[in-house]
């Protein structure tokens, strides 16, 4: 059974779907066979970062959740030249973007026990090591469903002051589901702050382990969501956190 990893911020523009896209690139590079799913049902956005739009006639989580197409017919190869070489494999499970489809799911909903099911089902059609969850921000009842049956929640924030606030109360929530492991990532981080300061505001705040700390980089905002900075940026110092943070999660955690 493949190990499950959702990634969650408590307000959007986190780079969250930025760091689950890298991630899973980061794992494929060490060869494992990972699938992405795009949770974030109402504003998907990650199949970019992978250079990936359906074609007419292929289907999205939307039509698993909401119609009779299998999980496994969602799930679409993206795996980079670079990541086959290292005899990894990434699969990307994304949602509709059609402006229909998606007024249509928030305004007639989906079983929500039916995504569950579905991550399990990927993990043994597929053989993953690996499921990265891209959720949807906030607290709502998908990415709480979602969180209680992951082996590890990565926490996403940005160093201000409502970040802080808001990523409190989720961490709360994760906590009380019983999550057996949640890991902080402060992302964005500005060149004049302090990291260590940083960590220690945070680990002091919450009570749980810093994942990484990662820069904010004017350089890597140039490539915005035109591809995966780890494959195409692999020695810039963001890169080197995301394969870090890859790592310690493989280490002590996946």
């Amino acid at each position: 059974m493949a190990h499950i990893l959702a990634i969650h911020s408590f307000r959007g523009g986190t780079g969250k779907s930025n760091l689950t896209a890298n991630l899973a690139a980061a794992f494929a590079l060490n060869g494992k066979r990972v699938a992405v799913i795009d949770t974030d049902l109402a504003s998907p956005g990650i199949h970019v970062l992978f250079g990936f739009t359906p074609a007419p006639g292929q289907f999205t989580l939307n039509d698993h959740l909401q119609g009779n197409a299998s999980i496994e017919q969602c799930a679409h190869e993206v795996t980079s030249k670079s990541v086959k070489q290292a005899h990894g494999h990434i699969w990307l499970v994304p949602a509709a973007m059609d402006g229909d489809r998606i007024a249509r799911l928030l305004r007639e909903g989906y079983e929500v026990e039916k995504l569950n099911d579905a991550l399990f089902t990927l993990s043994e059609k597929l053989k993953l090591d690996l499921v990265l969850i891209d959720t949807h921000p906030g607290i709502n009842e998908e990415t709480l469903l979602s969180t209680a049956i992951t082996d590890c929640l990565l926490m996403v924030m940005r160093p201000d002051s409502q970040d802080y606030l808001g990523t409190a109360v989720a961490i709360e929530v994760a906590e009380r589901l019983d999550v057996p492991a949640i890991r902080m990532v402060v992302n964005k981080l500005p060149e004049h702050f302090d990291p260590e300061q940083v960590r220690e505001r945070v680990v002091s705040s919450y009570g749980v382990p810093i994942g990484a700390l990662l820069p904010l980089s004017d350089d890597l905002l140039t490539l915005a969501s035109g591809g995966l900075a780890v494959l195409l940026h692999p020695d810039h110092p963001w890169s080197s956190g995301v394969r870090q943070l890859a790592q310690e999660l493989t280490n002590s955690v996946l």
